[in-house]
């Protein structure tokens, strides 16, 4: 599981169910992953548990001497943008809990995702209750070895706050475009939003675009995932890489952005355990069959 490629580890989640080390870094050598992405709670759940201290001292002392980048995804029901306030209080409480258990365990990143806009308000009400509920999360990253808050945007359906590149704009606005934000894009969620990746150029132009939006240097994690929909869908259904409508040719053209440059990939794929392998061994292959950059 040592990572030699700096350019752009490719790995994924992985389950840890039975314990953070030994069931995750387990699935991680057996996909050949050389970055990891997990839960620290149940992702569809509110509870915040502990986590167990020797299992945690060992994922992020392999983690750290294998040389392989580790990630947080947080729960899906978060949702800074709600009309409800108990959806935000627990959403509060549960984002602080992912970063706090993202430090324990070494992590370098808790991705989040963008939420929406609920209950019928305007989107300007919603980025308020986003500042106000989020940006005190933000202030708490002190130390050296907090993790980055990633937003990931949405594939578009509903009251979406952010699915679209030029969404993060208002969003990095209303958090002051803190130094401790960064990007988390899903390639399936940005194609389906309209993206079109798969179009001539269309990766190059929708990286532009988000360098062009939040700046250079915020895009910190890539979730590479093909899609089982059609560009513009609005539809989050991941396929495997090359098997849905964005094919392997874009994730080439991601690999040789320079946008992309040092920055991790974890597929969120179907499959299993080999579907997983099998997607990690073909971005590998197209990342190692890329020309080598002239210093």
């Amino acid at each position: 599981m040592t990572v030699t490629h700096l350019r752009n580890p490719v790995g994924g989640h992985v389950p840890v169910a039975g314990g953070l080390a030994s069931t995750g870094l387990a699935y991680a050598r057996e996909m050949g992953a050389e970055t990891v992405q997990v839960f620290v709670a149940n992702p569809r759940g509110w509870a915040t548990p502990p986590g167990n201290p020797r299992q945690d001292e060992e994922f992020r002392a392999v983690c750290a001497a294998e040389g392989v980048p580790a990630y947080v995804h947080a729960p899906y029901l978060i949702n800074f943008g709600s009309h409800t306030e108990a959806t935000v209080d627990r959403s509060v409480e549960s984002l602080r809990h992912s970063l706090r258990r993202a430090r324990a365990i070494g992590a370098l990143g808790v991705v989040v995702h963008t939420g929406s806009a609920t209950g019928g308000r305007e989107r300007a009400v919603a980025l308020a209750q986003v500042r106000e509920r989020m940006l005190p999360l933000l202030d708490e990253l002190t130390h050296e070895d907090d993790p980055f808050l990633l937003l990931e945007s949405t594939a578009g359906q509903g009251s979406s706050l952010c699915s679209r590149a030029e969404d993060f704009g208002p969003y990095f606005e209303a958090l002051d475009s803190h130094p401790m934000l960064g990007i988390c894009l899903d390639t399936c969620h940005v194609f389906a939003a309209g993206h079109d990746l798969a179009a001539p150029g269309g990766t190059d132009r929708t990286l532009d675009a988000l360098v062009a939006t939040v700046g250079a240097g915020r895009l910190k994690l890539i979730h590479a995932n093909d899609s089982q929909e059609g560009a513009g869908a609005r539809k989050d259904r991941h396929a495997n890489i090359g098997a849905g409508h964005i094919g392997e040719d874009p994730f080439r053209a991601l690999l040789a952005h320079p946008a992309t440059e040092g920055v991790p990939l974890v597929i969120e794929t179907p499959g299993g355990k080999s579907g997983h392998a099998g997607d990690v061994a073909l971005l590998q292959k197209i990342r190692d069959g890329l020309p080598t950059p002239q210093g």
